[in-house]
Protein backbone atom coordinates (compact mmCIF):
# COMPACT_ATOMS: atom_id res chain seq x y z
CA UNK A 1 0.00 0.00 0.00
CA UNK A 2 1.71 3.35 -1.00
CA UNK A 3 1.25 6.51 1.15
CA UNK A 4 1.02 9.71 0.46
CA UNK A 5 2.71 12.35 2.63
CA UNK A 6 2.56 16.20 2.21
CA UNK A 7 5.50 17.77 1.55
CA UNK A 8 5.42 21.72 3.27
CA UNK A 9 8.80 23.84 2.03
CA UNK A 10 8.13 27.86 2.46
CA UNK A 11 7.01 28.44 -0.39
CA UNK A 12 5.07 25.76 -2.02
CA UNK A 13 3.42 22.25 -0.64
CA UNK A 14 4.10 18.81 -2.38
CA UNK A 15 1.99 15.88 -2.57
CA UNK A 16 4.63 12.83 -2.50
CA UNK A 17 3.97 8.91 -2.78
CA UNK A 18 6.56 6.33 -1.30
CA UNK A 19 7.68 4.49 -4.11
CA UNK A 20 10.91 2.48 -5.76
CA UNK A 21 13.31 4.13 -8.19
CA UNK A 22 12.16 1.86 -10.88
CA UNK A 23 8.70 2.99 -10.48
CA UNK A 24 9.63 6.23 -9.84
CA UNK A 25 11.67 6.06 -13.64
CA UNK A 26 8.08 4.60 -15.17
CA UNK A 27 6.95 7.92 -13.26
CA UNK A 28 8.85 10.44 -14.78
CA UNK A 29 8.78 8.59 -18.05
CA UNK A 30 4.68 9.29 -18.35
CA UNK A 31 5.26 13.01 -16.56
CA UNK A 32 7.10 13.85 -19.82
CA UNK A 33 4.54 12.54 -21.61
CA UNK A 34 6.33 9.63 -23.30
CA UNK A 35 4.29 6.68 -24.42
CA UNK A 36 6.53 4.49 -26.68
CA UNK A 37 10.10 3.18 -25.67
CA UNK A 38 12.46 0.63 -27.54
CA UNK A 39 14.69 -1.43 -25.28
CA UNK A 40 15.90 -4.60 -24.56
CA UNK A 41 15.56 -6.21 -20.96
CA UNK A 42 18.91 -7.85 -18.66
CA UNK A 43 19.68 -8.10 -15.06
CA UNK A 44 20.54 -4.70 -14.03
CA UNK A 45 17.49 -2.86 -15.74
CA UNK A 46 14.86 -5.42 -14.49
CA UNK A 47 13.31 -3.74 -12.02
CA UNK A 48 12.11 -0.97 -13.80
CA UNK A 49 10.87 -3.31 -16.78
CA UNK A 50 9.08 -5.31 -14.13
CA UNK A 51 7.42 -2.12 -13.47
CA UNK A 52 7.10 -1.02 -17.30
CA UNK A 53 4.69 -4.31 -16.94
CA UNK A 54 2.56 -2.45 -14.93
CA UNK A 55 2.05 0.27 -16.65
CA UNK A 56 1.60 -0.90 -20.43
CA UNK A 57 -1.28 0.81 -20.62
CA UNK A 58 0.32 4.14 -20.43
CA UNK A 59 3.74 3.30 -22.24
CA UNK A 60 4.37 1.02 -24.83
CA UNK A 61 7.56 -0.90 -25.06
CA UNK A 62 9.13 -1.96 -28.03
CA UNK A 63 11.22 -4.92 -27.88
CA UNK A 64 14.07 -4.39 -30.44
CA UNK A 65 16.14 -7.34 -31.61
CA UNK A 66 19.32 -5.40 -30.80
CA UNK A 67 20.08 -2.49 -28.28
CA UNK A 68 21.54 -0.50 -31.49
CA UNK A 69 17.94 -1.14 -33.11
CA UNK A 70 16.60 0.46 -30.33
CA UNK A 71 18.61 3.24 -30.98
CA UNK A 72 18.16 4.32 -34.14
CA UNK A 73 13.91 3.20 -33.64
CA UNK A 74 14.06 6.26 -30.97
CA UNK A 75 16.08 8.63 -33.65
CA UNK A 76 13.55 7.58 -36.31
CA UNK A 77 10.52 8.79 -33.86
CA UNK A 78 12.29 11.64 -32.62
CA UNK A 79 13.07 12.92 -36.07
CA UNK A 80 9.76 12.74 -37.39
CA UNK A 81 7.51 13.46 -34.17
CA UNK A 82 9.62 16.37 -32.77
CA UNK A 83 9.36 14.62 -30.07
CA UNK A 84 12.34 12.91 -27.65
CA UNK A 85 12.55 9.25 -28.40
CA UNK A 86 13.61 6.76 -25.56
CA UNK A 87 15.72 4.07 -25.53
CA UNK A 88 16.70 1.47 -22.70
CA UNK A 89 19.07 -1.31 -22.11
CA UNK A 90 20.80 -3.28 -19.27
CA UNK A 91 24.40 -2.66 -18.19
CA UNK A 92 27.63 -4.05 -19.60
CA UNK A 93 26.99 -5.08 -23.29
CA UNK A 94 23.46 -4.01 -23.75
CA UNK A 95 24.77 -0.42 -22.34
CA UNK A 96 28.08 -0.35 -24.89
CA UNK A 97 25.58 -1.27 -27.73
CA UNK A 98 23.64 2.03 -27.87
CA UNK A 99 26.87 3.73 -28.31
CA UNK A 100 26.82 3.65 -32.25
CA UNK A 101 23.11 4.83 -32.40
CA UNK A 102 23.83 7.65 -29.29
CA UNK A 103 26.88 8.85 -31.45
CA UNK A 104 24.53 9.14 -34.15
CA UNK A 105 21.81 11.01 -32.58
CA UNK A 106 24.69 13.48 -31.22
CA UNK A 107 26.10 14.44 -34.67
CA UNK A 108 22.10 15.07 -36.06
CA UNK A 109 20.96 16.51 -32.92
CA UNK A 110 18.32 14.08 -32.48
CA UNK A 111 16.63 14.77 -28.97
CA UNK A 112 16.98 11.10 -27.48
CA UNK A 113 17.51 10.36 -23.67
CA UNK A 114 18.75 7.01 -22.83
CA UNK A 115 18.28 5.10 -19.71
CA UNK A 116 20.83 2.06 -18.54
CA UNK A 117 20.91 0.02 -15.72
CA UNK A 118 24.12 -0.50 -14.12
CA UNK A 119 25.40 -2.99 -11.20
CA UNK A 120 24.72 -2.19 -7.77
CA UNK A 121 26.52 0.93 -5.97
CA UNK A 122 28.68 -1.02 -3.79
CA UNK A 123 29.85 -2.70 -6.57
CA UNK A 124 30.93 -0.64 -8.99
CA UNK A 125 35.02 -0.07 -9.90
CA UNK A 126 35.08 -3.72 -9.01
CA UNK A 127 34.94 -5.36 -12.77
CA UNK A 128 31.44 -7.41 -11.48
CA UNK A 129 29.48 -9.24 -14.30
CA UNK A 130 28.26 -6.89 -16.86
CA UNK A 131 29.75 -3.45 -15.32
CA UNK A 132 31.02 -1.22 -18.02
CA UNK A 133 31.77 2.49 -17.32
CA UNK A 134 28.88 3.94 -19.63
CA UNK A 135 29.54 7.07 -18.47
CA UNK A 136 32.60 7.75 -19.32
CA UNK A 137 32.64 5.81 -22.37
CA UNK A 138 29.54 7.97 -23.53
CA UNK A 139 30.91 11.43 -22.27
CA UNK A 140 32.44 12.33 -25.92
CA UNK A 141 28.77 11.50 -27.75
CA UNK A 142 26.14 12.47 -25.93
CA UNK A 143 25.13 16.37 -24.73
CA UNK A 144 24.89 15.58 -21.38
CA UNK A 145 24.97 12.10 -18.83
CA UNK A 146 24.87 11.33 -15.35
CA UNK A 147 24.96 8.41 -13.20
CA UNK A 148 22.38 7.94 -10.28
CA UNK A 149 23.15 5.91 -7.35
CA UNK A 150 20.20 7.03 -4.92
CA UNK A 151 16.35 6.81 -5.56
CA UNK A 152 15.77 10.37 -4.62
CA UNK A 153 17.85 11.44 -7.29
CA UNK A 154 16.06 10.07 -10.28
CA UNK A 155 13.17 12.70 -10.75
CA UNK A 156 15.47 15.32 -11.04
CA UNK A 157 18.13 14.12 -13.21
CA UNK A 158 15.15 12.76 -15.67
CA UNK A 159 13.99 15.79 -15.61
CA UNK A 160 16.70 17.57 -16.41
CA UNK A 161 17.10 15.02 -19.10
CA UNK A 162 14.29 15.97 -21.42
CA UNK A 163 14.81 19.15 -20.77
CA UNK A 164 18.49 18.70 -22.50
CA UNK A 165 17.47 16.73 -24.51
CA UNK A 166 14.94 18.98 -26.77
CA UNK A 167 16.10 22.36 -25.68
CA UNK A 168 18.59 24.27 -27.87
CA UNK A 169 20.58 22.63 -30.27
CA UNK A 170 18.88 18.87 -29.72
CA UNK A 171 20.75 15.88 -28.53
CA UNK A 172 20.92 12.47 -27.20
CA UNK A 173 21.68 12.21 -23.21
CA UNK A 174 22.16 8.99 -20.82
CA UNK A 175 20.99 8.30 -17.79
CA UNK A 176 22.41 5.24 -15.99
CA UNK A 177 20.75 3.70 -12.87
CA UNK A 178 22.25 1.48 -10.50
CA UNK A 179 20.27 -1.37 -8.99
CA UNK A 180 20.17 -0.23 -5.66
CA UNK A 181 18.77 3.09 -6.69
CA UNK A 182 15.94 1.16 -8.51
CA UNK A 183 14.95 -1.04 -5.83
CA UNK A 184 15.38 1.87 -2.78
CA UNK A 185 11.80 3.46 -2.07
CA UNK A 186 11.65 7.35 -1.83
CA UNK A 187 8.99 9.78 -1.35
CA UNK A 188 8.44 10.48 -5.16
CA UNK A 189 7.02 14.09 -6.67
CA UNK A 190 7.94 14.96 -9.88
CA UNK A 191 8.72 18.70 -11.12
CA UNK A 192 9.52 19.89 -15.27
CA UNK A 193 12.72 21.12 -15.44
CA UNK A 194 12.60 24.42 -17.31
CA UNK A 195 15.94 25.87 -16.57
CA UNK A 196 19.12 24.88 -15.63
CA UNK A 197 21.62 27.71 -14.14
CA UNK A 198 24.65 28.05 -16.39
CA UNK A 199 23.10 26.53 -19.13
CA UNK A 200 21.70 28.93 -21.86
CA UNK A 201 20.22 26.66 -24.97
CA UNK A 202 18.68 29.32 -27.16
CA UNK A 203 21.25 32.26 -27.45
CA UNK A 204 20.14 35.87 -29.49
CA UNK A 205 21.13 38.14 -31.45
CA UNK A 206 20.07 42.25 -31.85
CA UNK A 207 18.23 43.95 -33.56
CA UNK A 208 21.69 45.52 -35.35
CA UNK A 209 22.56 42.20 -35.95
CA UNK A 210 19.59 41.51 -37.88
CA UNK A 211 19.47 44.73 -39.78
CA UNK A 212 23.47 44.20 -40.60
CA UNK A 213 22.48 41.01 -42.02
CA UNK A 214 19.21 42.02 -44.33
CA UNK A 215 21.58 44.95 -45.77
CA UNK A 216 24.14 42.53 -47.12
CA UNK A 217 21.14 40.17 -48.72
CA UNK A 218 19.45 43.42 -49.98
CA UNK A 219 22.75 44.35 -51.69
CA UNK A 220 23.45 41.18 -52.97
CA UNK A 221 23.62 40.53 -56.62
CA UNK A 222 24.16 36.24 -56.46
CA UNK A 223 22.77 36.23 -52.95
CA UNK A 224 22.87 31.55 -52.12
CA UNK A 225 21.25 29.93 -49.23
CA UNK A 226 22.09 26.90 -47.80
CA UNK A 227 19.46 25.38 -45.77
CA UNK A 228 19.83 22.14 -42.83
CA UNK A 229 18.28 20.35 -40.23
CA UNK A 230 18.29 23.36 -37.92
CA UNK A 231 15.04 24.98 -40.10
CA UNK A 232 12.90 21.66 -39.31
CA UNK A 233 14.11 21.16 -35.98
CA UNK A 234 13.74 24.85 -35.23
CA UNK A 235 9.52 24.37 -36.84
CA UNK A 236 10.83 27.35 -39.00
CA UNK A 237 9.24 26.09 -42.57
CA UNK A 238 6.64 28.46 -42.89
CA UNK A 239 9.19 31.48 -41.68
CA UNK A 240 11.93 30.27 -43.80
CA UNK A 241 9.55 29.88 -47.14
CA UNK A 242 8.21 33.36 -46.56
CA UNK A 243 11.96 34.67 -46.15
CA UNK A 244 13.16 33.03 -49.31
CA UNK A 245 10.04 34.01 -51.26
CA UNK A 246 10.30 37.46 -50.22
CA UNK A 247 14.02 37.89 -51.05
CA UNK A 248 13.82 35.89 -54.25
CA UNK A 249 16.72 33.80 -53.20
CA UNK A 250 18.07 30.33 -54.72
CA UNK A 251 18.37 27.40 -51.77
CA UNK A 252 20.17 24.64 -51.72
CA UNK A 253 19.63 22.12 -48.61
CA UNK A 254 22.08 19.74 -47.05
CA UNK A 255 20.98 15.78 -46.60
CA UNK A 256 19.52 16.58 -43.19
CA UNK A 257 17.54 20.03 -44.49
CA UNK A 258 15.51 17.79 -46.95
CA UNK A 259 12.08 18.17 -47.17
CA UNK A 260 11.71 21.55 -45.37
CA UNK A 261 10.08 22.85 -48.15
CA UNK A 262 8.94 20.62 -51.52
CA UNK A 263 10.86 19.74 -53.54
CA UNK A 264 8.98 20.95 -56.57
CA UNK A 265 8.68 24.79 -54.92
CA UNK A 266 10.44 27.31 -57.50
CA UNK A 267 13.37 28.29 -55.32
CA UNK A 268 14.62 24.73 -54.02
CA UNK A 269 17.75 24.60 -56.57
CA UNK A 270 18.48 21.17 -54.48
CA UNK A 271 21.24 19.47 -52.68
CA UNK A 272 24.89 20.37 -51.70
CA UNK A 273 27.55 18.37 -50.90
CA UNK A 274 29.55 15.26 -52.22
CA UNK A 275 26.89 13.83 -54.07
CA UNK A 276 25.06 16.91 -54.62
CA UNK A 277 23.44 18.85 -57.83
CA UNK A 278 25.52 20.38 -60.16
CA UNK A 279 24.21 23.93 -60.07
CA UNK A 280 24.43 24.20 -56.52
CA UNK A 281 27.98 23.38 -55.81
CA UNK A 282 29.49 24.55 -58.63
CA UNK A 283 27.26 27.90 -57.92
CA UNK A 284 28.77 28.55 -53.95
CA UNK A 285 31.56 29.71 -55.51
CA UNK A 286 29.98 32.48 -57.48
CA UNK A 287 27.76 33.58 -54.74
CA UNK A 288 28.71 37.07 -53.52
CA UNK A 289 26.61 36.58 -50.32
CA UNK A 290 26.29 33.04 -49.24
CA UNK A 291 23.28 32.79 -46.03
CA UNK A 292 23.46 29.53 -44.02
CA UNK A 293 20.70 28.53 -41.90
CA UNK A 294 20.60 25.59 -39.57
CA UNK A 295 24.02 23.80 -40.65
CA UNK A 296 27.34 23.43 -39.59
CA UNK A 297 29.34 23.78 -42.76
CA UNK A 298 30.10 19.71 -42.84
CA UNK A 299 33.19 18.90 -44.89
CA UNK A 300 30.58 16.81 -47.24
CA UNK A 301 29.27 19.70 -47.87
CA UNK A 302 32.27 22.13 -48.15
CA UNK A 303 34.88 20.48 -49.64
CA UNK A 304 38.39 21.88 -49.32
CA UNK A 305 37.52 24.63 -46.81
CA UNK A 306 40.11 26.61 -48.09
CA UNK A 307 38.55 26.74 -51.74
CA UNK A 308 35.00 27.14 -50.38
CA UNK A 309 33.01 30.28 -51.17
CA UNK A 310 35.82 32.59 -50.60
CA UNK A 311 34.84 35.22 -52.91
CA UNK A 312 31.27 35.59 -50.28
CA UNK A 313 30.18 37.36 -47.30
CA UNK A 314 29.09 34.72 -44.47
CA UNK A 315 25.81 35.04 -42.86
CA UNK A 316 25.13 31.95 -40.46
CA UNK A 317 22.24 31.79 -38.79
CA UNK A 318 22.69 29.28 -35.82
CA UNK A 319 21.31 28.15 -32.58
CA UNK A 320 25.33 26.51 -31.25
CA UNK A 321 27.64 28.99 -31.08
CA UNK A 322 30.11 26.64 -31.19
CA UNK A 323 29.60 25.75 -34.99
CA UNK A 324 30.22 29.71 -36.02
CA UNK A 325 33.52 30.14 -37.41
CA UNK A 326 34.51 26.58 -36.61
CA UNK A 327 34.63 25.59 -40.06
CA UNK A 328 33.89 28.32 -42.37
CA UNK A 329 34.71 32.35 -41.26
CA UNK A 330 31.66 33.99 -40.95
CA UNK A 331 31.21 37.46 -41.55
CA UNK A 332 27.71 37.94 -39.52
CA UNK A 333 26.27 35.76 -37.52
CA UNK A 334 22.67 35.21 -36.62
CA UNK A 335 22.47 33.37 -33.20
CA UNK A 336 19.32 31.92 -31.97
CA UNK A 337 16.27 29.97 -32.67
CA UNK A 338 15.87 30.03 -36.44
CA UNK A 339 11.83 30.24 -36.71
CA UNK A 340 12.08 33.54 -34.34
CA UNK A 341 15.35 35.12 -36.34
CA UNK A 342 14.11 34.43 -39.55
CA UNK A 343 10.20 36.38 -38.52
CA UNK A 344 12.56 39.15 -37.14
CA UNK A 345 14.72 39.95 -40.00
CA UNK A 346 11.74 39.62 -42.60
CA UNK A 347 10.41 43.22 -42.30
CA UNK A 348 13.97 44.38 -42.95
CA UNK A 349 14.18 42.46 -46.32
CA UNK A 350 13.29 44.07 -49.53
CA UNK A 351 11.54 42.04 -51.86
CA UNK A 352 13.71 41.01 -55.01
CA UNK A 353 13.48 38.22 -58.06
CA UNK A 354 17.36 37.75 -59.01
CA UNK A 355 16.30 36.20 -62.20
CA UNK A 356 19.26 36.23 -64.22
CA UNK A 357 20.92 34.40 -61.20
CA UNK A 358 18.22 32.04 -61.23
CA UNK A 359 18.94 31.24 -64.87
CA UNK A 360 22.37 30.37 -63.93
CA UNK A 361 21.32 27.34 -62.04
CA UNK A 362 18.44 26.59 -64.79
CA UNK A 363 21.10 26.43 -67.32
CA UNK A 364 23.44 24.22 -65.10
CA UNK A 365 20.44 21.67 -64.15
CA UNK A 366 20.07 21.22 -67.79
CA UNK A 367 23.80 20.21 -68.07
CA UNK A 368 23.03 17.71 -65.00
CA UNK A 369 19.84 16.35 -66.36
CA UNK A 370 21.21 15.51 -70.30
CA UNK A 371 24.24 14.28 -68.53
CA UNK A 372 23.03 12.23 -64.89
CA UNK A 373 19.88 12.80 -64.40
CA UNK A 374 18.09 11.35 -67.30
CA UNK A 375 19.94 7.93 -67.80
CA UNK A 376 19.04 7.59 -63.66
CA UNK A 377 15.39 7.97 -64.20
CA UNK A 378 15.33 6.66 -67.47
CA UNK A 379 17.77 4.42 -68.94
CA UNK A 380 17.76 2.77 -71.96
CA UNK A 381 20.04 0.16 -70.82
CA UNK A 382 18.87 -3.81 -69.58
CA UNK A 383 20.14 -3.15 -65.81
CA UNK A 384 17.48 -1.49 -63.65
CA UNK A 385 19.07 1.57 -61.85
CA UNK A 386 18.33 3.09 -58.47
CA UNK A 387 17.04 5.99 -60.08
CA UNK A 388 14.12 4.38 -61.56
CA UNK A 389 13.14 2.67 -58.40
CA UNK A 390 12.70 6.03 -56.94
CA UNK A 391 10.98 7.38 -59.77
CA UNK A 392 8.30 4.39 -59.03
CA UNK A 393 7.64 5.06 -55.17
CA UNK A 394 7.48 8.42 -56.00
CA UNK A 395 4.86 7.85 -58.45
CA UNK A 396 2.70 5.59 -55.76
CA UNK A 397 3.32 7.33 -53.03
CA UNK A 398 2.40 11.22 -54.42
CA UNK A 399 5.52 12.40 -52.45
CA UNK A 400 3.90 12.40 -49.53
CA UNK A 401 5.55 9.72 -47.78
CA UNK A 402 8.65 9.45 -45.05
CA UNK A 403 11.43 8.28 -46.69
CA UNK A 404 14.04 6.53 -44.53
CA UNK A 405 17.52 5.68 -45.84
CA UNK A 406 20.67 3.76 -44.84
CA UNK A 407 24.25 4.89 -45.84
CA UNK A 408 25.34 4.40 -49.14
CA UNK A 409 24.99 4.72 -53.32
CA UNK A 410 21.23 4.22 -52.16
CA UNK A 411 21.26 7.05 -49.76
CA UNK A 412 22.59 9.54 -52.32
CA UNK A 413 20.04 8.02 -54.67
CA UNK A 414 17.24 8.25 -52.07
CA UNK A 415 18.09 11.84 -51.09
CA UNK A 416 18.44 13.05 -54.46
CA UNK A 417 15.42 11.94 -56.21
CA UNK A 418 12.69 11.23 -53.69
CA UNK A 419 9.78 13.49 -53.46
CA UNK A 420 8.90 15.42 -50.91
CA UNK A 421 5.92 17.54 -50.05
CA UNK A 422 6.10 17.40 -46.20
CA UNK A 423 8.45 18.50 -43.58
CA UNK A 424 10.51 15.67 -41.66
CA UNK A 425 10.19 13.43 -44.08
CA UNK A 426 13.90 12.52 -45.07
CA UNK A 427 15.50 10.40 -42.54
CA UNK A 428 18.63 9.40 -42.54
CA UNK A 429 21.96 8.85 -40.98
CA UNK A 430 23.93 12.26 -41.76
CA UNK A 431 27.18 12.99 -39.86
CA UNK A 432 27.93 9.62 -38.53
CA UNK A 433 27.03 7.54 -41.77
CA UNK A 434 25.69 4.55 -39.56
CA UNK A 435 25.10 1.58 -41.81
CA UNK A 436 21.95 -0.53 -40.49
CA UNK A 437 20.51 2.64 -39.24
CA UNK A 438 17.16 2.19 -41.85
CA UNK A 439 15.15 -0.49 -40.75
CA UNK A 440 15.06 0.07 -37.11
CA UNK A 441 14.49 3.71 -37.84
CA UNK A 442 11.78 3.31 -40.04
CA UNK A 443 10.07 1.11 -37.24
CA UNK A 444 10.53 4.63 -35.23
CA UNK A 445 9.26 6.50 -38.24
CA UNK A 446 6.15 4.80 -38.29
CA UNK A 447 5.20 4.19 -34.99
CA UNK A 448 5.61 8.03 -34.83
CA UNK A 449 2.93 8.68 -38.18
CA UNK A 450 1.28 5.46 -38.30
CA UNK A 451 -1.22 7.10 -40.94
CA UNK A 452 1.98 8.02 -43.19
CA UNK A 453 3.64 6.08 -45.90
CA UNK A 454 6.97 4.59 -44.29
CA UNK A 455 9.50 3.45 -46.99
CA UNK A 456 12.51 2.23 -45.94
CA UNK A 457 15.04 2.24 -48.74
CA UNK A 458 18.59 0.04 -48.11
CA UNK A 459 21.71 -1.73 -49.12
CA UNK A 460 22.32 -4.87 -49.03
CA UNK A 461 24.62 -4.14 -47.36
CA UNK A 462 23.49 -1.98 -44.34
CA UNK A 463 20.21 -4.14 -44.35
CA UNK A 464 22.48 -6.79 -43.10
CA UNK A 465 23.58 -5.13 -40.40
CA UNK A 466 20.03 -4.78 -38.69
CA UNK A 467 18.10 -7.09 -40.56
CA UNK A 468 16.75 -9.24 -37.22
CA UNK A 469 14.64 -6.27 -36.76
CA UNK A 470 12.50 -7.62 -39.56
CA UNK A 471 11.39 -9.61 -36.29
CA UNK A 472 10.47 -6.20 -34.13
CA UNK A 473 7.94 -5.51 -37.83
CA UNK A 474 6.54 -8.79 -37.33
CA UNK A 475 5.58 -8.85 -33.59
CA UNK A 476 4.48 -4.76 -34.16
CA UNK A 477 2.86 -5.34 -37.14
CA UNK A 478 3.96 -2.55 -38.87
CA UNK A 479 3.03 -1.30 -42.38
CA UNK A 480 6.79 -0.70 -43.14
CA UNK A 481 7.70 -0.96 -47.08
CA UNK A 482 11.21 -2.26 -47.05
CA UNK A 483 12.96 -2.02 -50.31
CA UNK A 484 16.41 -3.33 -50.82
CA UNK A 485 18.65 -2.22 -53.77
CA UNK A 486 20.46 -5.18 -54.31
CA UNK A 487 24.18 -4.47 -56.15
CA UNK A 488 25.70 -7.51 -54.82
CA UNK A 489 28.29 -4.61 -53.51
CA UNK A 490 29.15 -2.35 -50.71
CA UNK A 491 28.44 -0.01 -53.49
CA UNK A 492 29.42 3.44 -52.47
CA UNK A 493 33.27 2.28 -51.41
CA UNK A 494 33.26 0.01 -54.89
CA UNK A 495 33.03 3.49 -56.13
CA UNK A 496 35.77 4.66 -54.59
CA UNK A 497 37.71 1.80 -55.30
CA UNK A 498 36.88 2.01 -59.13
CA UNK A 499 37.65 5.71 -59.10
CA UNK A 500 40.66 6.00 -56.99
CA UNK A 501 42.12 2.77 -56.45
CA UNK A 502 42.41 1.00 -59.82
CA UNK A 503 39.01 -1.14 -59.89
CA UNK A 504 41.14 -3.00 -56.44
CA UNK A 505 37.35 -4.81 -55.29
CA UNK A 506 38.96 -5.09 -51.78
CA UNK A 507 36.30 -7.02 -49.41
CA UNK A 508 33.79 -4.99 -51.07
CA UNK A 509 31.50 -7.60 -52.94
CA UNK A 510 29.19 -9.63 -51.23
CA UNK A 511 27.33 -12.87 -51.45
CA UNK A 512 24.21 -12.47 -50.29
CA UNK A 513 21.73 -15.13 -48.90
CA UNK A 514 18.15 -15.17 -49.80
CA UNK A 515 16.34 -11.96 -48.69
CA UNK A 516 12.53 -13.41 -50.01
CA UNK A 517 12.93 -16.27 -47.81
CA UNK A 518 14.27 -14.35 -45.18
CA UNK A 519 11.39 -11.82 -45.06
CA UNK A 520 9.15 -14.86 -45.42
CA UNK A 521 10.81 -16.31 -42.73
CA UNK A 522 9.71 -13.33 -40.82
CA UNK A 523 6.43 -13.59 -41.90
CA UNK A 524 6.16 -10.58 -44.05
CA UNK A 525 5.07 -10.43 -47.82
CA UNK A 526 8.16 -10.21 -49.92
CA UNK A 527 8.89 -10.08 -53.78
CA UNK A 528 11.99 -10.03 -55.79
CA UNK A 529 12.34 -7.64 -59.14
CA UNK A 530 14.75 -8.73 -61.46
CA UNK A 531 13.74 -7.22 -64.54
CA UNK A 532 12.15 -4.00 -65.59
CA UNK A 533 8.77 -4.90 -66.96
CA UNK A 534 8.11 -6.31 -63.29
CA UNK A 535 9.22 -3.02 -61.58
CA UNK A 536 5.90 -1.39 -61.86
CA UNK A 537 3.58 -3.79 -60.84
CA UNK A 538 5.94 -4.73 -57.92
CA UNK A 539 6.12 -0.76 -56.31
CA UNK A 540 2.33 -0.81 -56.88
CA UNK A 541 1.73 -3.99 -55.02
CA UNK A 542 3.93 -3.00 -52.32
CA UNK A 543 2.46 0.52 -51.59
CA UNK A 544 -0.95 -0.67 -51.90
CA UNK A 545 -0.60 -3.39 -49.22
CA UNK A 546 -1.71 -2.47 -46.07
CA UNK A 547 1.21 -4.92 -44.42
CA UNK A 548 4.49 -5.16 -43.66
CA UNK A 549 6.00 -5.43 -47.23
CA UNK A 550 9.80 -6.54 -48.26
CA UNK A 551 10.79 -5.86 -51.99
CA UNK A 552 14.58 -6.35 -53.65
CA UNK A 553 15.15 -5.04 -56.36
CA UNK A 554 18.32 -6.20 -58.32
CA UNK A 555 19.95 -3.43 -59.85
CA UNK A 556 23.39 -2.72 -61.92
CA UNK A 557 26.46 -3.87 -60.07
CA UNK A 558 28.70 -1.29 -61.26
CA UNK A 559 26.72 1.36 -61.64
CA UNK A 560 27.80 5.05 -59.73
CA UNK A 561 26.72 7.92 -57.93
CA UNK A 562 26.86 11.24 -60.09
CA UNK A 563 27.90 14.09 -59.37
CA UNK A 564 30.61 13.67 -57.07
CA UNK A 565 32.84 15.97 -55.52
CA UNK A 566 36.34 13.66 -54.78
CA UNK A 567 37.93 13.65 -51.44
CA UNK A 568 39.81 16.76 -50.57
CA UNK A 569 38.51 18.59 -53.82
CA UNK A 570 36.98 21.93 -54.21
CA UNK A 571 32.74 22.27 -54.48
CA UNK A 572 34.18 23.69 -58.15
CA UNK A 573 35.17 20.37 -59.12
CA UNK A 574 32.55 18.21 -58.83
CA UNK A 575 32.72 15.97 -61.44
CA UNK A 576 29.64 14.67 -63.57
CA UNK A 577 31.03 11.03 -64.47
Amino acid sequence: MRTQTITKAPSESKITERISGSEAVVRCLIEEGVSTIYGYPGGAIMPVYDELFKYQDQIHHVLTRHEQGATHAAQGYARVSGKVGVAMATSGPGATNLITGIADAQIDSTPMVCITGQVPSHLLGSDAFQETDIVGISTPVTKWNCQVTRAEDIPEVMAKAFYIAKSGRPGPVLVDITKDAQFEEFDFSYEKCEKIRSYNPIPTSSEETLKAAADLINSAKKPFVVWGQGVILGEAEEEFQTFIEKAGIPSAWTILGASAIPTSHPLNVGMVGMHGNYAPNILTNECDVLIAIGMRFDDRVTGRLDAYAKQAKVIHFEIDPAEVDKNVKTDIAVLGDAKANLAKILPFINSNSHEAWHQQFKDLYKVEYDKIIDKDLFPNKEGLTMGEVLKEINKNTDGKAVVVSDVGQHQMIACRYADFKESKSNITSGGLGTMGFCLPAAIGAKMAVPEREVVAICGDGGYQMTIQELGTIFQQQLAVKIVVLNNDFLGMVRQWQQLFFDKRYASTEMINPDFVAIAKGYYLNARKVTKREELADAVAEMIASKEPYFLEVCVEKEDNVFPMIPSGASVSEVRLE
